[in-house]
């Protein structure tokens, strides 16, 4: 009851959504509210691609609710332009109604894949099954600064330990078809065996979403050489830190995205609000802090 709900919309047509919420619910925006619907999608467009309404209060508790076009989330789940959805997406989540779309429920499995395949390349050859929990509710937490301060240090461990069964329900499908991955249903746990080779990184490696691959190219390809992708993948697929680079990669796009959808909260929560948000997200962490220290 304390913990504020988080709500994501996607919409195909954001303008006539914000035109129709600002009639019903005027007093959910900032400011902005005054410039229009047309503004407040332009705003939307920045950063992730998403538009906040924080601190709403809604039967008896508070909730914020995320607006994103379904094309900008698409997007995003295919090739990982942000994270900042997708991310969220790889844990578990409640999807209170979808239409039927079917490119939109390719992405959804195209981004559990994906995180999949990206924890693959950062954990050891053998790992276990909450290891690999951890690494993927991880993703979209690497080179975020709000984890430096503003977000509790034990928030991917929060997320995981009590969500287990959650997290099997939702990667069931996609590990039970990686021949990597034994899955022993009578003892309730994943045996995973990596292959290591260069060989089999190379393979994970040209798996990646496309934004993830040119993150990479981009670190490893010194300015003024212009070699392709797939020789600068095969390149890090024999480099014995190849872990480390794909996570600098995904770190890069995490970064990037959180700055700017962060900077979007002044603006799209105002200056009360966004001052209350961020002092929340100051206790939780000091109040994780004292737990680990006691």
């Amino acid at each position: 009851q304390t913990n504020m709900l988080d709500f994501v919309f996607a919409v195909d047509d954001a303008v006539t959504w914000h035109m129709t919420n600002l009639l019903k619910n005027r007093s959910h925006y900032s400011f902005l509210k005054f410039f229009g619907p047309k503004k407040i999608t332009t705003i939307q467009r920045y950063g992730a691609g998403i538009y906040y309404n924080t601190l709403v209060p809604c039967n008896g508790r508070m909730i914020k609710y995320g607006v994103i076009s379904t094309d900008a989330l698409i997007e995003d789940l295919f090739h990982w332009k942000t994270l900042y959805v997708a991310g969220r997406l790889q844990k578990p989540v409640k999807i209170l109604a979808q239409n039927e779309n079917s490119k939109l429920q390719a992405a959804l499995v195209s981004n559990l894949k994906s995180a999949v395949t990206a924890a693959f390349l950062m954990l050891p050859e053998s790992f276990s099954e909450e290891d690999l929990y951890m690494q993927i509710a991880g993703l979209s937490y690497s080179g975020d600064f709000r984890m430096i301060i503003g977000e509790d240090k034990s928030k991917v461990q929060n997320i995981v330990k009590p969500n287990v069964a959650h997290f099997q329900k939702l990667y069931s499908n996609i590990l039970q078809d990686c021949p990597q991955v034994v899955y022993k249903h009578h003892l309730g746990r994943l045996e995973a065996s990596i292959d290591k080779s260069p060989e089999g990184q190379f393979t994970q490696l040209m798996a990646l979403p496309k934004t993830l691959q040119q993150k990479i190219t981009a670190l490893v390809n010194p300015p003024g050489k212009n070699r392709d992708v797939e020789e600068i993948l095969l390149q890090v697929a024999h480099d014995p830190d190849c872990g480390f680079v794909v996570h600098q990669g995904i770190s890069g796009i995490v970064r990037s995205s959180s700055m700017v959808q962060s900077a979007k909260t002044i603006l799209t929560a105002g200056a009360k609000k966004s001052v209350t948000y961020s002092m929340k997200k100051l206790y939780k962490m000091t109040k994780g802090e004292l737990k680990k220290t006691t």
